[in-house]
């Protein structure tokens, strides 16, 4: 399993509320490559909660969200932004059951649209939400130029 750098984090003024570790009301999340699919693990805090003792249901798409469009980062070697979530709740996911897994993986890729299929686990890994997302992905060159996306190669230095 690879660690990824967050490149993202090098630029000033950088507020992601999926993965910028200053944000103090974001999600901070950190993500792995192994194989074909990124992965992040994230404990559920009180004040994501929705239903007592429940993660809420906009944070578990948010999740899948995140992990789904890095595994275009890494992957695809650009950005892109959302185009339709298709996300199906199986079971709750309780906040008082510790860290739970997110992870994506690339399922298709035609000119500038990419679907992903994401999945959210708790700490048995037992599915608790998974979604299908298609991107609108952006030429590398535009998306330096216009959306602040680093240098591919910064994502895996040390």
């Amino acid at each position: 399993m690879r660690k990824i750098h967050n490149a993202y984090a090098d630029i000033a003024e950088y507020h992601c509320f999926g993965c910028s570790p200053t944000n103090p009301i974001g999600l901070r999340l950190d993500f792995w490559e192994d194989g074909e699919w990124i992965y992040a693990k994230w404990t559920p805090e009180k004040w994501y909660e929705g239903y007592l003792n429940m993660l809420h249901g906009g944070i578990q798409a948010t999740l899948l969200d995140e992990i789904a469009d890095w595994a275009l980062v890494v992957k695809l070697g650009t950005s892109g932004v959302t185009k339709n979530l298709n996300i199906t709740y199986v079971k709750p996911v309780f906040m008082n059951q510790g860290e739970v897994t997110i992870r994506a993986k690339i399922v298709k890729q035609e000119g500038n649209s990419a679907m992903t299929y994401a999945e959210l686990m708790d700490k048995e890994g037992s599915i608790r939400s998974h979604a299908e997302i298609e991107y609108f992905t952006f030429p590398p060159e535009i998306a330096k130029r216009k959306y602040n996306f680093p240098d591919h190669e910064n994502f895996f230095k040390h």
